[in-house]
């Protein structure tokens, strides 16, 4: 991008990529986004930061047919934003066609409201018509283990309980809850057009 001499980019970040340790993978989009100020100080460069992808939850269909709940190292109570990442995408071609942005600056996603798990279950349960389904916040070791029994190595299954963990111990967006952070597929929405096709499948 610096020997091409582009003057506008977006990237795809994280919420909590300000934080340089603790929050799992997102330590890499920390360094990413430094790389981007060392590299292009000339470019304008949007970062854009959104929270938990609504599609991680897919990962839970296995549990969800054979066990009857889903499950995560996501406490039950704590509310935090899940995104829908057609929403992210939405965003990034917006910015990139309005070229309305200067200098090196953040735009955080927080999707459309803030959800504990426990509603979120709530919702994905009514649109594969269980409304019954429970959620169980798996303990950090078993969610370690799953993890790798699912193929990922130790390293990289500690990374995701990690973010997790930061999750439930209050990381939470810098920026506040505005027009321009919020966006508009709600979990319901996601339950009904993303989840349960992906369930009856």
């Amino acid at each position: 991008l610096s020997k091409a001499g582009t003057s506008h980019v977006v990237t795809l970040s994280s919420v909590g990529a300000h934080l340089g340790s603790g929050v799992g993978p997102v330590c890499g989009l920390y360094d990413m986004e430094k790389s981007f100020t060392a590299y292009l100080p000339k470019a304008n460069v949007l970062h854009l930061r959104p929270t938990y992808f609504m599609e991680n939850l897919l990962g839970n269909l296995g549990m969800v047919k054979s066990m009857g709940i889903l499950g995560t190292p996501l406490a039950a109570d704590v509310a935090m934003p899940f995104i829908a990442s057609r929403d992210i995408g939405a965003v990034a071609a917006k910015r990139l066609l309005e070229l309305d942005f200067k200098g090196h600056s953040v735009q955080e996603l927080l999707g459309a409201r803030d959800l504990t798990m426990n509603e979120v279950t709530r919702a994905l349960g009514t649109a594969i018509g269980k409304p019954e389904l429970k959620y169980v916040a798996v303990p950090y070791d078993e969610a370690k283990q799953g993890l790798q029994q699912m193929g990922l190595s130790e390293e990289i299954a500690d990374m995701y309980v990690e973010l997790s963990r930061a999750f439930n111990e209050g990381m939470r967006p810098t920026q506040a809850r505005s027009a321009s952070t919020t966006t508009p597929t709600t979990v319901e929405e996601f339950g009904k057009t993303v989840f349960a096709p992906a369930y009856r499948a």
